[in-house]
């Protein structure tokens, strides 16, 4: 009998599945659209549409593999999102994740996450590790952080995030919100390092799938890397910052 034979190749596979299992935390995928240069939205908020639309469609594919799909309340309130996995011509695709909002303030009546798509759970916190706690809970394997820099920053700082998709379009800015906040960073040597696993050209943009290679938490030591609250005060990442976000493929 022999063992462990295209073990990487299987570990590989299932690795979004072992990684919950093994760490009873969900896999967290970050989504990032920008500019060239950075940017999520130009200087008087407009977003529509940064990227293109293959890496629009491109996105929704992966929303429709996910178990979850996080924004921050105020993601919510100002973009009013759907959440939905959809095809090109708009028509909802099979398998539609949980709609995850985190934050305190409450989702609007009218608001379209009460439309169709999947289940909306909100979480009333500011703290990663609740957000993972209570979607272990509910046996979320693979969640998908979409809500803006203040979610994104809170995920990066909190060491949570396992894999990075950036769809970066051609096109710049030079004013608008940035991709994330204040990471806590002071020199070059703390910075989080990625190592590309693909590349791909989807119309004209670029699609980057990195992992983190950094050993350290922004902020703390490589041993004692404790989870970022969203509200932490020595980061502007908190779910009441001012920033306005609007993001792409809601």
């Amino acid at each position: 009998m022999v063992g462990g034979y295209l073990r990487t190749d299987g570990e590989q596979l299932l690795r979004v599945w072992l990684h919950a299992v093994r760490s009873g935390r969900p896999f967290v995928t970050l989504k990032l659209a920008s500019s060239l240069d950075g940017r999520v939205a130009a200087a008087d908020g407009s977003s529509r549409w940064i990227t293109s639309e293959e890496a629009r469609a491109h996105a929704h594919a992966v929303r429709e593999r996910v178990d979850a799909i996080a924004v921050g309340t105020g993601t919510a309130l100002e973009d009013d999102p759907s959440l939905t996995a959809r095809a090109p011509s708009g028509a909802l695709l099979e398998h539609q994740p949980l709609r995850v909002v985190v934050g305190h303030r409450d989702v609007a009546g009218a608001a379209r996450l009460h439309g169709p798509g999947g289940e909306l759970v909100v979480l009333r916190t500011h703290d990663v590790a609740e957000v993972m706690a209570s979607l272990a809970a509910r046996e979320v394997r693979h969640l998908l952080v979409e809500g803006g820099p203040t979610l994104a920053t809170a995920f990066l700082r909190s060491g949570v995030v396992d894999e990075l998709h950036a769809y970066v379009a051609p096109v710049l800015l030079g004013a608008g919100a940035t991709s994330v906040l204040d990471l806590g960073i002071g020199t070059i040597a703390e910075a989080i390092r990625l190592s590309p696993q693909h590349l791909m050209s989807l119309g004209p943009d670029v699609l980057i799938v990195a992992t983190p290679t950094s050993s350290a938490t922004p902020g703390s030591t490589a041993t004692g890397a404790s989870v970022t609250s969203l509200a932490a005060g020595s980061s502007p990442a908190t779910m009441s910052s001012a920033t306005t976000v609007h993001q792409e493929e809601h």
